[in-house]
């Protein structure tokens, strides 16, 4: 987790740089506990009975349990080759084998459940069934919409993602395809389809995966569990290997999880867990908060540690985060931890209402480039949003303001073309010694690496604007920055020890940091945190999402939002829109979980009660009823349509189209020479997208051309005369290079 100084040195918090990726290792075991509050050495010492760590956001949760498991290997207490620690997610995963090995304790395991089951699955496997173990399917989907078809139930690629889910959440939860009726309406759960229908899909899904011989990711679990129920030899092995064991993140733990680690535990009860009942957002994939909170009721003599000092967040954020959860209700809610930051004072968080959508963009990314103005790096940002499809006008904004921005959830670094010809290029350099390349005799890693790559573009400038340039440089710039904090760690170490650095973090996609704006949704945005973090489209039916409609649902969504707000170190901002679209009726209201926070609101008179919110401030009038919005169909065929691409078009992509060709060619063209005169990517000026649906919409006034999804006020200002111009087949006036039109 975060250290208490904060990354960079500021007037607003003075202080040492943090540390880079690549600390000098402890020299002993107590040197590891070095720097660690009272209670994180207190977690560090508990080397022995069952351990409950509750941490909460920005307590350095991960720097706890990593310090302990490294001071019981340093002290000789722990052998690194008997504890496993687990988690959720390959970075964390990588993350955490990172900090042990900086820590001197190599030869630990830190998986996740699934690679540590696959792991000992393959390994056993032959000798619990002979033969080599069944291969994972690659694509879930398709074998999901294979087992609709036979079912005859038709899926939309919304539908069918969802479906998948829905099979998913059944395995985890331990439910057969009989029982899953009866299931979902025990858990109170709002299936995508009907139940029966669902049920039938998941049994032939089942049958299919049977008579080609393959498994799938849940299977995994259900396989070892099975393995090692069946086979007390098996898991005698397994348990002689494991004596002790760390789960990270412990409230996502879902039953099929805890099975399996009941089963690697057997009798024993060397565990340490962690977790934080307030950040349980997962529950739709059957993770459950009641193994943590039922923990002390399952081994009374366990430690509890509780972690209460943020380090990541200011006063005010802190403050924030507290209050949201100060209204929760239900049982994670009663354990809940009140934060006390360590940190100077800083800024109030603000909020910020906006008349529709496009401008609550168009806002949030002028402020966005007025805090990279100031000094606040791109990288340390992050727009967070409840649902992915919220994303494209954050795209759009960001790139009018020519702020670069990433995706999260998108192309993983380590897969990317030039990530991966980099690697390629530096094994080469490695094999070759410099023999081939005069700037290669040095023994100065980064003047290596940067050798290398500026062969492929990289330069100690970037290059102007944003975009796949842009895109590309910041690539490369990620792995010179790397292989600076890899050389000030190893000064002895030669370019063919930071290839094999590379080839690791690879393995385990535990990348580095890419300069840019990062997009995401608040779920994926768990475990991460920015400077500045702008939490968009708080309004009533997004958060809570429409579809949270019992108290246990709408309390995730407050958890949900709690996480949101703790991901920022420093600068936040929460904003809503009243409208969806310009000139739109302003019926919508702001989160009914601000109540109370936001200037000029008052607190609700009971968490789980929603009445018209008090005061003035931002707020404008009493309650209003919201008015239902019908879902967007496709205008040829008359299906719904989800995906934000389709939905721009107003049409399934595989309808027919009413492209005027010769039209989009001219668009296309006109795009390219504005985009040469702005200096500026061409998406900035309009996106693929937009262009085809102007092409097929053939706009004949201001007035069509301003309803087309990606247009909006100011480009309608600043290019719909030209637009206009080419629809109705006439040439646009001569541009300036803001690209405005010449008088």
């Amino acid at each position: 987790m975060t250290p208490a100084t904060p990354a960079t040195p500021s007037p607003l918090f003075p202080g040492p740089a943090a540390p880079s990726e690549y600390p000098a290792v402890p020299e002993g075991a107590d040197a590891v506990l070095a720097g660690l509050d009272p209670e994180q050495r207190e977690v560090a010492t508990a080397l022995h009975g069952p351990v409950c760590v509750l941490a909460g956001a920005g307590t350095g949760k991960t720097r706890a349990i990593t310090h302990r498991i490294a001071y019981g290997v340093r002290a000789g207490i722990l052998q690194p080759g008997s504890v496993l620690a687990v988690t959720f997610t390959n970075r964390a995963a990588g993350e955490m084998r990172g900090r042990l090995r900086q820590l001197g304790a190599t030869g630990v395991q830190a998986r996740t459940f699934h690679s540590a089951a696959l792991r000992q699955l393959q390994y056993f496997w032959p000798k619990a069934v002979g033969g080599p173990l069944p291969r994972l399917v690659e694509r879930k989907v398709q074998v999901v919409a294979e087992a609709a078809a036979r079912c005859r139930i038709r899926l939309d690629r919304g539908e069918l993602r969802d479906v998948t889910g829905e099979i998913e959440w059944a395995k985890v939860t331990q439910t057969v395809p009989e029982d899953y009726p009866a299931a979902v309406a025990r858990a109170r759960r709002q299936p995508p389809r009907d139940p029966a229908e669902t049920a039938r899909v998941y049994e032939t899904y089942e049958l299919l995966k049977r008579d080609r011989g393959v498994i799938d990711f849940e299977d995994v679990l259900l396989l070892t569990v099975g393995v090692l129920q069946d086979r007390q030899d098996i898991a005698d092995e397994v348990r002689r290997r494991y004596q002790h064991f760390v789960v990270d993140e412990y409230q996502d733990v879902s039953p099929l999880q805890q099975r399996l680690l009941d089963l690697w535990l057997g009798e024993r009860d060397s565990l340490c867990v962690v977790g934080d009942a307030s950040q349980t957002i997962y529950s739709f994939t059957g993770a459950t908060p009641d193994h943590l909170l039922d923990f002390r009721a399952r081994h009374p003599r366990a430690t509890v540690v509780k972690l209460v000092r943020d380090y990541r967040s200011t006063p005010q954020v802190v403050h924030l985060a507290n209050g949201l959860l100060g209204q929760a209700r239900g049982r994670p809610a009663e354990h809940r931890l009140e934060l006390v930051s360590q940190r100077g004072a800083g800024p109030e968080p603000a909020f910020a209402e906006y008349p529709d959508e496009p401008a609550e963009a168009e806002g949030t990314a002028r402020r966005i480039r007025e805090l990279i103005d100031s000094g606040v790096r791109a990288g340390e940002i992050a727009v967070l949003y409840r649902i992915n499809a919220q994303s494209e006008s954050y795209e759009q904004a960001l790139a009018d303001q020519g702020v670069p921005y990433q995706l999260r959830g998108a192309e993983r670094f380590f897969e990317r073309p030039e990530v991966r010809e980099a690697g390629l290029l530096l094994r080469g350099a490695a094999r070759a010694g410099g023999s081939s390349d005069p700037s290669l005799t040095e023994t100065d890693i980064p003047s290596q690496v940067r050798a290398v790559l500026s062969t492929r573009g990289w330069s100690p400038e970037p290059p102007a604007g944003s975009g796949a340039v842009r895109d590309r440089w910041e690539s490369l710039a990620a792995l010179v920055r790397l292989a600076e904090d890899f050389a000030r760690a190893r000064p002895r170490a030669a370019l063919a020890d930071f290839v094999a650095e590379l080839g690791e973090r690879a393995s385990a996609q535990h990348a580095p940091a890419v300069e840019g704006v990062t997009l995401a949704s608040l779920h994926a945005a768990k475990g991460l945190e920015w400077d500045a973090v702008f939490l968009v489209g708080l309004t009533e039916g997004m958060m809570p999402i429409t579809y949270a409609t019992t108290d246990a649902q709408i309390e995730e969504e407050r958890r949900l939002l709690y996480v949101g707000v703790t991901r920022a170190r420093v600068h936040l901002t929460l904003s809503w829109a009243l409208s969806r679209t310009p000139g739109g009726r302003a019926g919508r209201r702001p989160s009914r979980f601000l109540d109370g926070l936001r200037p000029g609101s008052a607190a609700p008179a009971g968490a789980a009660e929603r009445g018209p919110a008090a005061g003035g401030g931002v707020e404008r009038g009493g309650a209003t009823r919201r008015r239902k919005r019908g879902p967007v169909r496709c205008r040829v065929c008359g299906r719904t349509l989800t995906d934000a691409g389709e939905m721009k078009l107003m049409r399934c992509e595989d309808c027919p189209s009413e492209l005027d060709e010769g039209l989009h060619e001219r668009l296309l063209e006109w795009r390219a020479e504005r985009a040469r005169e702005l200096g500026q990517p061409a998406f900035c000026v309009f996106t693929d997208k937009t262009l085809l649906a102007i092409a097929e919409a053939v706009p004949g006034d201001a007035a069509e051309l301003a309803v087309i999804s990606g247009v909006g006020r100011r480009k309608l200002d600043r290019y719909g005369a030209d637009v206009l111009a080419l629809c109705a087949g006439e040439e646009p006036s001569a541009g300036t290079p803001d690209g405005r039109s010449g008088g």
